[in-house]
């Protein structure tokens, strides 16, 4: 660690952290956040189609997820007053902000997949 990256004290949700990396995990960390991230970058999406999109999940983790990255200031939930009603997600300007990072991880990923792993 560079002398200038010493430890500096980071409160995310009532937990200390003393490195950025570990913030960044507590956020888009959990277990289909990265993903969702990821699939709203292009398009507002409605929960219908996350839920398509995320078939391996159950309705309530990935509301959940949701939940955690709209209370994170990613991810803008708008409702539709109508029926059946009609909710979408879509990044805010922080949640578009991360979208290079994950650009940078997907290349890592495939990168990684084709040396053998």
């Amino acid at each position: 660690m560079k002398e200038n990256q010493a430890a500096r004290s980071m409160l995310y949700r009532e937990k200390e952290y003393t490195c950025g990396i570990d913030v960044t995990l507590a956020v888009v960390g959990g277990k289909w956040k990265a993903s969702i991230l990821w699939h709203l970058a292009p398009e507002t999406i409605r929960f219908s189609d996350l839920q398509r999109r995320f078939s391996d999940t159950t309705r309530k983790m990935l509301t959940q997820q949701l939940r955690e990255l709209e209370a994170d200031g990613l991810v803008h939930r708008e409702v539709y007053p109508q029926v059946p009603p009609k909710v979408e997600y879509s990044l805010t300007d922080k949640g578009r902000s991360i979208y290079p990072i994950l650009e940078q991880m997907c290349s890592w990923g495939r990168e990684y997949e084709k040396d053998g792993g």
